[in-house]
């Protein structure tokens, strides 16, 4: 990966991805593993862990975009990453509106301010 940047990985419903994917995020790494999985009605919560999880062990990604709703089903996962990269951004989706309140990385940004950090 010397010289080349980073990629960004999605887990969402089929909108998002969707979406993502006509952006140009779509990649294939050399095991010709993708970085993106639709998540369905269908899909258990333990592919959506392990996918998040073979996500935080590749080198090639840098960041991890998920939808919140989806982000709630693995929440002790996502609790329990602690490295700067990839980051793991909560995203909104159509039928899910965004709850700042449910987010961990936000959470975690709160406690490292004091109010006097803004004045």
């Amino acid at each position: 990966m010397a010289g080349r940047g980073k990629l960004i990985a999605v887990i969402g419903d089929e909108d998002t991805c969707t979406g993502f994917l006509l952006g140009g995020v779509g990649e294939l790494n050399k095991n010709r593993k993708p970085n993106f999985l639709v998540v369905e009605k269908d899909t258990s919560i333990t592919e959506i862990e392990e996918t998040f999880k073979s996500f935080l062990a590749r080198d090639d990604i840098g960041i991890i975009l998920i939808n919140q709703f989806i982000a709630e089903m693995i929440r002790h996962a996502i609790d329990a990453h602690m490295q700067s990269i990839p980051a793991v951004l909560e995203i909104p989706s159509k039928e899910h509106p965004y709850d700042a309140s449910k987010d961990s990385i936000l959470r975690r940004a709160k406690g490292m301010f004091s109010a006097d950090d803004f004045r």
